[in-house]
């Protein structure tokens, strides 16, 4: 299925839509905090990174609803001859969404994106507890090519 889909840079008016998308689901309402108001750090995180070229907070809307989001960062590298990666982060569809192909309408925009911005890899990481994400990544055609490792702050 093949839906009429919009992508476009997250406004500051997307960021309550983007947190609840983000807190809704098992792993999501485990460490963000959405509530009204959102509290100030979520403000400051969409002001950083919307004042940063090297980062793009997107959204995707469908019939004029946001109904998707994901964070696509570029990052030089003085590896690959100074080459550029895209990152890609905080992925989600609406969850009366989901199912329908449009992650897939909107990992291929993501891919064409960091193909334009000269990215000589798109990457990113799933948490191994989502094994539906990483099915769809993998039927995209990602390679779990090297083992991730993070510490924790708080």
């Amino acid at each position: 299925m093949k839906e009429d889909l919009h992508f476009r840079a997250a406004t500051q008016a997307d960021v309550p839509l983007i947190v609840g998308m983000l807190a809704a689901d098992k792993l999501g309402a485990l460490r963000e905090q959405f509530e009204d108001p959102l509290p100030q750090a979520y403000w400051d995180a969409f002001h950083a990174i919307d004042q940063d070229p090297n980062h793009e907070l997107m959204v995707v809307e469908m019939e004029g609803e946001v109904i998707g989001t994901l964070q696509l960062s570029f990052l030089p590298y003085l590896t690959y001859k100074g080459g550029w990666r895209a990152q890609i982060e905080a992925v989600r569809i609406r969850e009366d969404k989901r199912g329908l192909g449009l992650g897939k309408q909107f990992f291929t925009w993501a891919i064409e994106r960091a193909k334009a911005r000269g990215a000589h890899v798109l990457q990113l990481t799933s948490d191994k507890k989502r094994p539906d994400a990483i099915r769809f990544y993998e039927n995209l055609g990602f390679t779990a090519s090297h083992e991730g490792f993070k510490l924790h702050f708080r």
